[in-house]
């Protein structure tokens, strides 16, 4: 007889789970239906925004509120700021070295064999790159949260407060993914056209057009697309919309065979463009990592910026 702990059993029944996840969401309800799973490793990636003294935006960790204002039952709170982004980055959130990224999983208890399935509170951006970053790294049993623990609370789930210890023991091995990240030099080759890609931000409009933004330079990059992360969820549930709305937002994009290039103001919300291009079937897509954070130092990149 064997047990739930022992190895080959662990490995059928995770097996198993996986191949549930048939596609980079899952819902509520299939997340209700296999909570408690072996196998099975939820994580919270919020990220709250802050104002500091000054009137700039900054980023607090999600922690206490994961810690206090509750969480899915079972979730492990996953640090975004400095676990998995590289805290030495040269820029907020850049993408931590795989050796670093492989501490991350193991510290929230995740291997090889785990199914993950990641959620915030806000709108999915911070879920998104999580999900980013483990299929950047080679590993595709993870999945979003459709709606997050909004859509959660609102469906009067069950939730759970404070700490929730992670598995121990896991190692996970990372395997870099060709193509998943494209560095300046080649937004720059696209921009001169030595390159071909179809250039998509995701900041919100008003960034888009330069009317707003906190970076000493606004606008955005020549020939991108305007395809702001916040308008591919519905405004009540925070669920992405319906595939045929997410064609029509992508339309201009997805009538291009050109390969596509996502980036934002540091990487964040262009993992949710991603993951909805993801979900339209395009598995052609990198995220510029340094997006507007690293452009707009450069006084010799170019920046489009609309009048109201």
């Amino acid at each position: 007889m064997t047990s739930a702990s022992d190895p080959t059993t662990r490995a059928t029944t995770s097996g198993a789970l996986a191949a549930a996840l048939d596609r980079p969401v899952v819902s509520t309800q299939w997340l209700a239906d296999h909570l408690g799973s072996e196998g099975l490793v939820v994580l919270d990636a919020t990220v709250v925004p802050s104002a500091r003294a000054d009137g700039s935006h900054g980023y607090l960790s999600g922690l206490d509120q994961f810690l206090v204002d509750g969480h899915v039952p079972s979730a492990v709170f996953a640090e975004l700021l400095d676990v998995f982004s590289d805290p030495a980055g040269a820029y907020p959130f850049t993408r931590p070295s795989a050796a670093a990224f492989e501490a991350a999983a193991a510290s929230v208890g995740i291997d090889n064999d785990t199914t993950v399935v990641v959620y915030d509170a806000s709108v999915g951006q911070w879920a998104s790159r999580i999900w980013w970053l483990f299929r950047a790294f080679g590993y595709d049993r993870v999945a979003v949260l459709d709606g997050g623990i909004a859509k959660w609370r609102t469906e009067e789930r069950v939730t759970d407060r404070g700490h929730v210890e992670p598995r121990e023991g896991a190692s996970f091995d990372a395997v870099e993914r060709p193509g998943s990240w494209v560095e300046k030099d080649i937004i720059a080759a696209v921009v001169e056209g030595s390159e071909t890609a179809t250039l998509i931000c995701a900041v919100p409009p008003k960034e888009f057009t330069g009317e707003a933004g906190q970076r000493p330079r606004l606008g955005h990059i020549p020939g991108s697309l305007s395809v702001p992360a916040a308008r591919l969820v519905s405004r009540e549930t925070n669920a992405y919309l319906p595939f045929s709305d997410l064609r029509a937002i992508f339309a201009d994009a997805l009538a291009s065979q050109d390969p596509i290039v996502v980036y934002c103001a540091g990487g964040i919300a262009a993992a949710s463009d991603a993951l909805a291009l993801a979900l339209l079937g395009r598995s052609d897509v990198a995220i510029y990592d340094g997006s507007l954070n690293e452009w707009s130092t450069d006084a010799d990149a170019p920046l489009v910026t609309i009048a109201a």
